[in-house]
């Protein structure tokens, strides 16, 4: 294995290769864009969305924004907190809306119309996975909370997600990181002319160890493509994509085992846990007028991998070898989209339609569960071949009833097969099942530059296809399991307040209730969800964005949330690590003389840990900070100083049983948690190929 210097070394000198490249976007002239000081609308969204729970964020509005990981950057969704519990290749952990959405069950993610989650995937269900994420490229970030939208479909019950890339950049440019703990990052990026569209590439090498005991030996490449064309009928993008990325984990550690002095906050109890995922994608958008309306369609074909190593019980199940497991995926998936949308006038009323169809095929012929020691299988829990398809119908229709008046309503119709071939003939079978969710929206105003909104929709979330037709537990082939039911459905509404009427500011407010029929918690025997109990969730969301001056944004939120399990059951009614508070504020400025600096503060409140409430979760708070110089229109310098006060507290905190090698064989109960990251200082080098003669 390379040394992390000369890994680094080697795709440094691939840059440096191709640096005069940068100056003419692979051959082609660059185009000089002036700068352009971006000052959002204080009205801009009065009239304009559905819900208060609604928003679009820009890259203006996040570009200097300091992240520990790409992931990240989903945070500019309010109320949103995007962690992580194991090594840095893993998918993120996300909570929102009272929900630990474990790696993506209910959020939905889509980068350029694909879809990131993964159903009935290794690790979890709606394992969405956002390393790839390339945070220099990305253009705008469109989210929505709620089951409302007739157009979200699988895993959007608590919020979903659109990411979208830039169609071209002002300037090529490279950019060199280098922080503690041995983090590295070189990217580059440029875009230009090609015929009559816009070519725009970036790609970036990446190497981190980390603060823990176990170096993370994280190497990551990224790769970005994307051609784009927009003419006076309409527009289309054609993105490829590639990720490839290599890491050894730091999981969740045993409370006791730091408490008794056996290893530190920071240490590890298996040295071999860690992974390696690769995703290959094309991706194709395009829209055009047609006759008094707009057709638009997607599509996208994918290839992905993952082997996954965990030992989250130690030697719990095997007092021998470890519990140490495999969790390994490999698919092809494809799918895509056609909508049209029409705007017009009856009866002197005025409408927006929208009817769309989406398909998706997951072809996976390996999803499998396998028993090791240090990385080396010695057992096939169980290795199913599963093919997977969804489709949808939808149809949605906005009426201007009144001038104060509006009314949205939606109908969405899913169906869902799985055919699965597992190693255990019992556990093979076919199913089927299907969902009908409707929407329904009512918006008054606006008045004096606010808005109110009533939304009320149903959705849902798949369960993995295994458990659809699964009969025999896999870990012994003889106890007789029960199947699960193919699609959960969940139920929500929001009563909510957006308003302009105090200058300079946005102020959003919801009100929200959400019930689902049955809950995907975590287990800590095999690292995965199962299906539990119908629970209900009730909470209060304010964000507010408030521009002072012009180069001055202050946006802060914060949520409460109530989380119960619906049914009784003398065991308790929370739901495990539901989030209850969360909180953030953040400031960002721009000095008309070069600097800037961007402050974060994040909150995430107590949780339980178990349903009856006796086993909580310490809050935890961070504070990040970006500075930053532009020495001319090329060079630019900047800081970013993450975990600004050190903090000692939990990036994610677990209770289940777990045994270290000297404890009874029955193991004990214990909390499990990941620490964040302590304090990390990096500084950020940019060279712009720009015009020298050309000012700021």
């Amino acid at each position: 294995m390379l040394a992390r210097n000369d890994w680094l070394s080697r795709w440094a000198l691939v840059f440096i290769g191709i640096s005069p490249a940068f100056a003419w976007a692979g051959g082609l002239p660059v185009v000089q864009l002036d700068p352009v000081i971006v000052i959002a609308n204080q009205d801009s969204l009065i009239g304009q969305t559905p819900s208060a729970s609604v928003g679009t964020v820009y890259s203006d509005q996040f570009e200097n924004r300091p992240l520990s990981r790409p992931g990240e950057l989903l945070e500019t969704v309010p109320g949103l907190i995007v962690t992580q519990h194991s090594g840095e290749g893993k998918a993120n952990q996300y909570f929102l809306r009272g929900f630990n959405l474990d790696h993506g069950t209910d959020f939905a993610t889509f980068i350029d119309g694909m879809p990131v989650n993964m159903p009935t995937h290794a690790h979890g269900q709606g394992y969405s996975d956002n390393n790839p994420l390339f945070p220099e490229l990305v253009e705008s970030i469109e989210y929505r909370k709620g089951p409302y939208y007739a157009d979200f479909g699988d895993f959007s019950a608590a919020g979903a997600v659109r990411v979208r890339y830039k169609d071209e950049i002002e300037s090529p440019f490279i950019q060199a990181t280098g922080g503690l703990y041995g983090y590295q990052r070189l990217i580059g990026a440029a875009s230009g002319k090609l015929g009559a569209g816009t070519l725009l590439w970036g790609a970036e090498v990446e190497h981190y160890d980390g603060p823990f005991v176990l170096d993370d030996r994280y190497n990551k490449v990224n790769a970005v493509v994307r051609y784009s064309n927009t003419d006076a009928n309409g527009a289309f993008h054609l993105d490829l994509l590639a990720y490839n990325a290599s890491w050894t984990s730091t999981d969740q550690i045993p409370k006791r085992a730091v408490d008794d002095g056996m290893i530190s906050r920071l240490g590890y109890i298996d040295p071999s846990d860690g992974g390696k995922s690769s995703r290959y994608s094309l991706i194709g958008n395009w829209n055009r007028n047609l006759g008094t309306g707009e057709l638009i369609g997607n599509a996208y074909l994918s290839r992905y991998d993952l082997g996954l190593f965990s030992n989250f019980t130690y030697f719990l199940n095997n007092p021998v070898r470890g519990d140490q497991m495999e969790q390994y995926d490999r698919r092809t998936l494809g799918g895509g989209s056609l909508a049209y949308r029409l705007k017009q006038e009856i009866a002197g009323i005025n409408t927006q339609s929208e009817i769309g169809v989406q398909d998706r095929y997951d072809n996976i012929p390996s999803v499998a569960l396998y028993r090791t020691e240090a990385r080396q299988r010695y057992f096939t829990v169980s290795d199913d071949k599963v093919r997977q398809n969804s489709g949808a119908i939808y149809a949605q229709s906005e009426i201007q009833i009144l001038p104060w008046l509006r009314a949205l309503g939606g109908l969405r119709f899913d169906i869902y097969n799985f055919d699965v071939t597992s190693n255990t003939p019992a556990n093979s079978g076919n199913t089927s099942d299907h969902q009908t969710s409707p929407k329904l929206t009512l918006v008054f105003g606006p008045f004096q530059k606010s808005e109110f909104f009533i939304n009320y929709g149903e959705g849902f979330h798949s369960n993995d296809a295994r458990g659809t037709t699964e009969t025999i537990d896999p870990n012994d082939g003889v106890t007789p399991v029960q199947k699960v039911n193919a699609l959960v459905a969940a139920r929500g509404i929001d009563l909510g307040m957006r308003s302009a009427l105090i200058p300079k500011t946005q102020i959003a407010f919801s009100l929200f209730a959400l019930d689902l029929d049955s809950e995907l918690t975590f287990s800590g025997d095999d690292g995965t969800t199962e299906p539990n109990r119908p629970s209900r969730r009730e909470g209060t969301e304010l964000s507010v964005y408030w521009r002072p001056i012009p180069r001055l944004v202050v946006d802060s939120d914060i949520a409460f949330t109530r989380s119960r399990f619906r049914d009784n059951n003398p065991i308790g009614d929370h739901i495990p690590e539901a989030a209850t508070s969360v909180a953030a504020l953040g400031l960002s400025y721009e000095s008309a003389k070069g600097w800037d600096a961007a402050l974060r503060l994040r909150y995430f409140g107590p949780r339980p840990l178990i349903e009856d409430n006796s086993q909580r979760s310490n809050a935890t708070r961070l504070v990040n900070l970006h500075l930053g110089y532009h020495f001319s229109p090329q060079l630019a310098l900047s800081a970013e100083f993450l975990n600004l006060f050190n903090s000692h507290d939990d990036d994610i905190r677990y209770y289940y049983t777990s045994r270290l090698p000297s404890e009874p064989a029955g193991g004990v109960n214990d909390q499990h948690f990941h620490p964040v990251e302590p304090f990390t200082a990096r500084l950020v080098l940019t060279y712009r190929f720009t015009d020298i003669g050309h000012s700021m």
